[in-house]
């Protein structure tokens, strides 16, 4: 197996340790508190997230830096944010740009994944089209992503929300609703949407037809951006990057020490990333970096169609959105 190029940075103690070295560890001294309250992040199952999750279980994220706070769903993630009771979360672009919105100040330090079809409308069979969803029961859980991919769907149906019956529901519930026959279509994603295809539902429509409109991201308080968690911060995306060399080096043992978490059965567990492009430490800087970062362009474009679909009543300046200086450097 070759050398992992993303080797988790150093630890809390070897940190200190270094400053001692440099003689500057008593600029530091009565600040312990500096490193005595772990960076806090909040994240749902989802496939792109989950290689945080693989270096918590494999101890490859000190615990003493960061602690990663699971939740049912992206909804979760959010109250949790605006509660104060997080420093961050894992969020797509679109959740990130309402949460600005709404009064938390967030900025994006790293990307996990960019939707490809991941993220779908899928029907009951006898269901055929997307004029068919016209009147009928669908599940979304609104503020999230899902509610994009709804509104997406609509259009390129020629239809509108008056046209059909909302039936809020987070991604927690989503397999329940289905199994009970609680709703006619629902706009779900992985690792549900797999488990759902097998029970025969078919897919209308998916993020592929959205090209780069969905992306999930890191997004931290922009007032933790500081020296009191800019290791934490460097240490949990070099933790991501790991995870994510670890798939791509070694795809059947990662994918068995994942299945459990994304609650899947480990042979299906590559498919569940097929419908996502996962950024390497390369593309990442290629996304964030620069005087015009990529993502900036599809923030500002994300930003207008929130806008047009009444998700938000003001412009964002996208000023602070994007933060490269935590990725790692390019050897």
């Amino acid at each position: 197996m070759a050398s992992n190029p993303y080797k988790v940075g150093f630890s809390r103690r070897e940190f200190i340790a270094r400053l001692s070295a440099l003689g500057l560890f008593p600029l530091f001294s009565g600040c312990e508190s500096i490193f005595s309250k772990p960076l806090s992040i909040a994240a749902h199952a989802w496939p792109g997230y989950e290689f945080m999750f693989l270096a918590m279980r494999e101890n490859w994220l000190d615990n003493n830096q960061v602690t990663l706070i699971e939740t049912r769903s992206a909804t979760d993630s959010l109250q949790k944010l605006k509660a104060g009771l997080v420093d961050g979360a894992a969020l797509t672009m679109d959740e990130i740009l309402r949460a600005r919105f709404e009064g938390v100040a967030l900025s994006i330090v790293s990307v996990f994944n960019i939707s490809a079809g991941a993220d779908m409308l899928l029907a009951r069979p006898g269901i055929n089209s997307l004029s068919d969803i016209k009147a009928k029961r669908i599940g979304v859980e609104e503020g999230s992503v899902s509610s994009l991919i709804l509104h997406k769907a609509l259009q390129a149906a020629g239809l509108s929300s008056n046209d059909i019956v909302k039936v809020p529901l987070t991604i927690a519930d989503h397999l329940n609703a289905w199994q009970n026959q609680q709703v006619d279509v629902i706009v779900t994603y992985e690792p549900v949407a797999s488990q759902l295809l097998s029970d025969g539902a078919v897919k209308l429509f998916d993020s592929r037809s959205t090209p780069n409109l969905i992306v999930d991201a890191l997004a931290v308080r922009t007032d933790r951006l500081n020296v009191s968690y800019r290791q934490a911060i460097m240490h949990l995306i070099e933790a991501h990057f790991k995870g994510l060399y670890h798939l791509n080096t070694n795809p059947q043992d990662a994918s068995y020490r994942m299945a459990k978490h994304l609650n899947l059965p480990p042979e299906n567990v590559l498919n569940a990333y097929k419908g996502l492009v996962l950024p390497d430490l390369k593309s990442n800087h290629r996304l964030l970096a620069g005087n015009k970062p990529v993502l900036l362009e599809s923030a500002g474009h994300l930003n207008k169609v929130l806008l047009q679909i009444g998700k938000i009543n003001r412009s964002d300046t996208l000023n602070s959105l994007i933060d490269s200086s935590f990725l790692p450097t390019i050897l």
